[in-house]
């Protein structure tokens, strides 16, 4: 129903409408505008970003109120959560001083802020999105392209200044800057600009303190290097352990692994870095709220991932249709669960001395090591995607269409695919939507 210019359009149509929301909110609780977007657009992307994710997910939940209710406040809690993580790491040495986080930070405000805001957004989608789409589609379609891929080239352009202009300096340096009237480099202009409206956005934006004290740490805290370790871990892990289950449970000892190269579940690499960043925050909680957002976080986690897969691959690699309590045959009520006990294991027990074992490799070796490991993976990744992606349509166009195509065809055969998964099921689904 939805192509990628489609998704794109709308990730900007909710990202304006959230940005009107809380600027909205800000004029008549503050008296005061405030621009609250990471880019100076009027965009808040974890807005459209939920939206996108919601446009996916529901469409397959249709008619289950409950469910796709439950769906939508655990996509809304994660992206936001992510999305508070992202923009920590975007400038470490600043103190944001969001106020949203803080009105937030209690479980009891939490959970309920959380489930008043999946109920907005799931009525939006209810009532609001079919009168957005209709209008949308009376747009042509070439302006409707012109307008999104003008609009992202915005936003990476602003998001580059802002990049550059917290990870250059402070407000120290801005101070400087607005005292000094002869400053005439462009760079100079651009990080005057930028901290001008970080500073209404955000009051009291100030370096954070100690970010510039002691030894150098690598992968210190929640951050990229981090969690590219916790990916790779957690996906060996993860495929040994599925492989040993399936073998020693249903006597099937068959490869579990997500690539063409090497035994790494994606899914369960990707499970360990969402449950890491979405539940870091209750690290200090009681067990229950863990297994709780665990339950919820991990289930919707599973359930997007099998959407995911048959939307762009066309295949099917779990099917849970003859279990009991199963959820559209993507997830069931049994291994939510597992989930929950599983968030609880990893975040109270494995998490902790895997995070202080990463951090404990020498600086610059761990650096050298980790972009191995991505660039590694993401080539991984990529011909493993385009493997499948050429098994599904192999189908429907047997012949190759160009000399790529052909090298599948040749190294990446249909008998060789179903030797490396032999549980994977091809739907003629890929490359469309819900």
């Amino acid at each position: 129903m939805y192509d990628l210019y489609d998704l794109a359009l709308f990730l900007l149509i909710y990202s304006f409408l959230g940005w009107a929301a809380e600027a909205g909110y800000y004029a008549v609780v503050r008296r005061r505008f405030c621009n609250r977007g990471v880019v100076a657009l009027p965009l808040v992307l974890s807005y459209g970003f939920t939206f996108v994710l919601l446009l996916i997910v529901l469409p397959t939940l249709a008619g289950r109120h409950l469910l796709s209710f439950l769906a939508t406040l655990a996509v809304s809690s994660v992206v936001e959560r992510i999305g508070d993580h992202f923009f920590q790491r975007v400038g470490p040495k600043i103190r944001w001083n969001q106020e949203r986080s803080r009105l937030l930070s209690g479980t009891g405000k939490g959970l309920a802020a959380s489930l008043l805001v999946a109920a907005v957004y799931y009525l939006t989608y209810l009532v609001i999105h079919p009168v957005l789409l209709a209008g949308v589609l009376l747009i042509p379609e070439i302006v409707r392209h012109i307008v999104v891929l003008a609009a992202l080239a915005l936003i990476g352009l602003d998001f580059a200044a802002v990049f550059y202009a917290v990870r250059t300096g402070d407000a120290s340096r801005y101070e400087a800057l607005q005292a000094g009237s002869g400053q005439k480099k462009l760079a100079d202009r651009i990080y005057r600009a930028v901290w001008k409206r970080l500073q209404k956005a955000y009051p009291g934006l100030e370096q954070s303190p100690g970010a510039e004290e002691g030894a150098y740490t690598f992968a210190k805290g929640l951050c990229w290097d981090k969690l590219v370790w916790v990916f790779l871990i957690s996906a060996l892990l993860g495929d040994i352990i599925e492989t040993f289950w399936c073998g020693l449970v249903d006597g099937q000892w068959m490869n579990r692994s997500s690539v063409l190269y090497g035994p790494f579940s994606f899914v369960w690499g990707l499970g360990a870095v969402v449950l890491t960043v979405a539940l870091q925050g209750l690290a200090d909680k009681n067990d229950r709220y863990v297994f709780l957002a665990g339950f919820v976080v991990g289930g919707a986690y599973e359930y997007l991932c099998s959407v995911f897969t048959e939307l762009v691959f066309g295949t099917v690699f779990w099917d849970y249709s003859e279990m009991p309590l199963n959820i559209g045959g993507r997830t069931n009520v049994l291994f939510c669960f597992f989930w929950g006990v599983l968030a609880v294991v990893w975040i109270k027990g494995i998490y902790p001395p895997m995070s202080r074992g990463i951090e404990s490799l020498p600086a610059l070796a761990g650096k050298l090591l980790t972009w191995i490991v991505v660039f590694v993976m993401a080539c991984n990744a990529l011909l493993t995607s385009a493997a499948m992606i050429r098994y599904g349509g192999r189908a429907v166009q047997p012949e190759p269409a160009n000399a790529f195509e052909e090298f599948l065809d040749s190294q990446y055969g249909d008998q060789r695919m179903e030797e490396r998964w032999p549980n994977m099921i091809v739907t003629g689904n890929e490359g469309g939507a819900p």
